[in-house]
């Protein structure tokens, strides 16, 4: 079964997506052809990323004259933070186990 969940995490799993969204954090909004000329593969098929960013909702897109013209909508993103805190808790309290155990280690030598 595919959730909306799966669809951002397989959006977002694509470098070139990630880049994509990178560039358009920096920005107001791009049309098609600016995004396109900061990478190394074809106009198609930078729109078929531009076109799974937007069916996960990671992009809004409108039309400004006769070009069509993409935003980034970080909102989606917080489910992914709030999925990744969990983890972060856990390497964290993780991490400070090991540190002290090998610092223990070292005070018994």
């Amino acid at each position: 079964m595919v959730t909306q969940q799966t669809g951002l995490f397989q959006a977002i799993a694509d470098p070139t997506r990630r880049q994509i969204l990178d560039r358009l954090r920096e920005g107001d909004g791009l049309a098609v052809n600016d995004i396109a000329a900061r990478f190394d593969i074809s106009r198609p098929a930078i729109s078929k990323h531009l076109r799974v960013l937007h069916q996960a909702h990671l992009v809004m897109e409108s039309r400004e004259g006769r070009h069509r013209v993409y935003r980034l909508n970080p909102g989606p993103l917080r489910e992914v933070d709030r999925w990744l805190e969990h983890y972060r808790r856990f390497w964290t309290a993780n991490l400070l186990n090991l540190k002290k155990h090998v610092e223990g280690k070292g005070r018994q030598q």
